[in-house]
């Protein structure tokens, strides 16, 4: 049996809160299905935080009241503090997450707050969420640069998923907002985190703004990562760099973890509709070059035949 590695499909919150339509609760119900349908056991759901900021994220409860529970399938929702937990809780999120950054700067202009004073406000958090038999996960931003401050020293990156994983965070998603990072850096950046924190409770969040995504991610993965947060279609811009591209196509991390021998337990051909159908709801063309790749393959095979 081929070793297996894990994506967190991340499109129905972190893409689809940074795409600039809106959809109804049925239709990011729709993607999601679709999405475990596929085979992602790890879905992201939505978003309990206020409509007025995040209008995208309006309706989760609705998403998750029409989302069939499947066994090993799990349907994780953002909480900025404990009225998003109450919320997430009353409408049966099966896992919450919380954020904070490894920039000041960043955390300041997101959050209103200090890195410390968010992992203070996350304390009784994880201690309902714990109560209430409910896994956390946590993210931290800009790990490989900040688009306020520039550079991100790796000392505070550390500082940052060290906290959260004191507080009970089960795994810390570590986030290149920018979509800065290289390889290398990466590499550096894990090697640190490895001093503090087992990499099997690591998982990476690649954005694709210059083009590193996925040399990002197989650095990640010679590192000994194997958990990756990846959105279909590539969904979501990057709100810091104008038009440019935001999360790494989840197409484009299973066929290239199936291609290195490595079982993502996805179907890429199911992966690819589910991105057809939501990219037919917000009128945007697929941001995946393997999206792509096979629908110009299916247009050969098909003028062929005719």
């Amino acid at each position: 049996m081929s070793e297996a590695v894990r994506l967190v499909e991340v499109g129905a919150r972190d893409g689809l809160q940074n795409e600039a339509r809106s959809l109804p609760a049925s239709v990011r119900a729709g993607l999601i299905e679709r999405l475990a349908d596929a085979g992602l056991t790890h879905i992201e759901a939505g978003a309990f935080v206020s409509p007025r900021w995040v209008p995208q994220m309006a309706g989760t409860d609705q998403v998750l009241a029409r989302l069939p529970k499947r066994p090993g399938l799990t349907y994780s929702v953002l909480v900025p503090n404990e009225r998003g937990l109450s919320a997430a809780l009353a409408a049966g999120a099966s896992e919450v997450a919380v954020f904070t950054a490894a920039s000041e700067a960043f955390n300041q202009r997101n959050i209103n707050c200090s890195i410390a004073e968010s992992l203070a406000r996350f304390e009784p958090v994880l201690a309902q969420a714990r109560a209430q038999g409910v896994p956390v996960r946590g993210y931290v931003s800009c790990v490989l640069g900040c688009p306020y401050q520039g550079d991100v020293p790796v000392a505070q990156v550390v500082r940052a998923a060290s906290g959260l994983a004191r507080l009970g965070c089960h795994e810390i998603s570590l986030g290149d907002t920018i979509g800065a990072g290289v390889p290398s850096a990466v590499r550096q950046l894990l090697s640190a985190c490895a001093t503090e924190l087992p990499l099997d409770q690591l998982a990476v969040h690649f954005h694709d703004t210059q083009g590193m995504a996925v040399a990002n991610c197989l650095a990640a993965l010679e590192q000994g990562v194997r958990v990756f947060d990846s959105s279909v279609s590539g969904l979501g811009g990057c709100p810091y760099s104008p038009g440019a591209t935001g999360n790494v196509a989840s197409e484009e991390l299973v066929y290239l973890f199936e291609g290195l021998g490595l079982n993502t337990g996805v179907d890429l051909d199911r992966l690819v509709a589910a991105g057809d159908f939501v990219d037919r709801h917000l009128g945007r063309a697929t941001q995946s070059r393997v999206a792509r790749a096979r629908h110009a393959a299916n247009t050969t095979i098909n003028s062929e035949k005719t």
